[in-house]
């Protein structure tokens, strides 16, 4: 989901182009590289902080045996996804200032793309999916048969976003053919509008998932509520205080993942290849931006993939902690 080169712009009349000099590439017989911009700058630092903090979550999720739950398993196709798009980004920026770019390049560059948002929104929905069920079957979710059709379902999406992601490579592209292009070339409208109302409706059923969350956490609270009585008054309180807790971290992440997806997903569907690039890279942007969010978001504040973390940096302090609080174990 790449622009090329000589469509971008932030003023389409005149041609300006934030990664590109004015100067045409055809104005010379030989190639020169671009000198570096400021967009240039901030494209290979975003795309390096994601493929980083992604392969750090993937690595300790892979490297750790004790993570092998269905969520754990989520997290991890999550990451994946996310370090793909931070390489996506990475090799674009290469692509524009380090090599002399192709259609090739752009193929590439853009299928990969669209696998990793394909199998990061697809993740993201899973991640969504398992906690639901999570709360409705808490005594038989996170069996051995969870995590088994967890990894079908995740071979499912991965085989379909590598199908979709290869699209253009495949000759679903409008390179010769700038009539039938859409706001992100190479790709065509006809497959962009398909792409993003697939996006669309993989948001409406994650957002279905979390308000079905919702009303289980609700029915959960009801019943805690008639037995009140029952628990100490500490108990009752530390309860409210962490349904409070959950709900905000629900909004937060709810609002995060729709401003993400949202705005490019409606652009998609409405744009097309005369619209003013800066538009498409105000509402793009967000979206792989998300692939920064995430691991924040969802796997960072996972308590067990913390505690390997902590354990991985601080190995002789937490062996110290553990000494101290469990002697009878050591």
């Amino acid at each position: 989901m790449i622009l090329n080169a000589s469509d971008l712009g932030w003023d389409e009349s005149s041609g300006s182009d934030p990664f590109f000099p004015l100067d045409k590439l055809e104005s010379s017989p030989e190639y020169e590289v671009p000198p570096l911009t400021v967009w240039g700058v901030a494209l290979c630092i975003s795309g390096t902080l994601i493929a980083t903090e992604n392969a750090i979550v993937v690595t300790t999720i892979l490297a750790t045996p004790s993570l092998r739950a269905p969520v754990f398993l989520l997290l991890a196709s999550l990451g994946l996804a996310d370090l793909l798009a931070g390489v996506a980004l990475i090799l674009h920026f290469l692509f524009l200032f380090c090599v002399e770019p192709s259609d090739w390049s752009e193929l590439i560059t853009s299928g990969l793309l669209v696998t990793s948002l394909t199998a990061s929104l697809c993740s993201l929905m899973g991640v969504a999916l398992d906690r639901y069920l999570s709360l409705s079957n808490a005594l038989t979710y996170g069996s051995s048969q969870s995590r088994n059709r967890a990894a079908i379902l995740l071979l499912l999406v991965w085989v379909g976003a590598c199908i979709i992601g290869a699209g253009p490579a495949m000759g679903w592209h409008c390179l010769g053919m700038p009539n039938s292009c859409s706001v992100a070339r190479p790709l065509t409208r006809t497959y962009l509008s398909l792409l993003c109302g697939g996006f669309l409706v993989v948001v409406m059923i994650t957002l279905q998932l979390y308000a079905g969350i919702c009303r289980v956490a609700r029915r959960h609270a009801h019943a805690i509520a008639t037995q009140r009585h029952f628990l100490p008054a500490n108990h009752s309180y530390a309860s409210k205080h962490s349904s409070g807790r959950g709900f905000s971290r629900l909004i937060l992440v709810l609002s995060v993942f729709v401003g993400c997806w949202m705005p490019f997903s409606l652009w998609g569907l409405l744009g097309d290849a005369s619209s003013p690039p800066l538009y498409t890279y105000a509402t793009l942007v967000p979206a792989a931006g998300s692939s920064l969010l995430n691991p924040i978001l969802y796997s960072l504040r996972n308590k067990d993939i913390r505690k390997v973390l902590l354990q991985a940096c601080c190995p002789h302090r937490y062996t110290q902690n553990t000494h101290i609080n469990y002697p009878a174990d050591v």
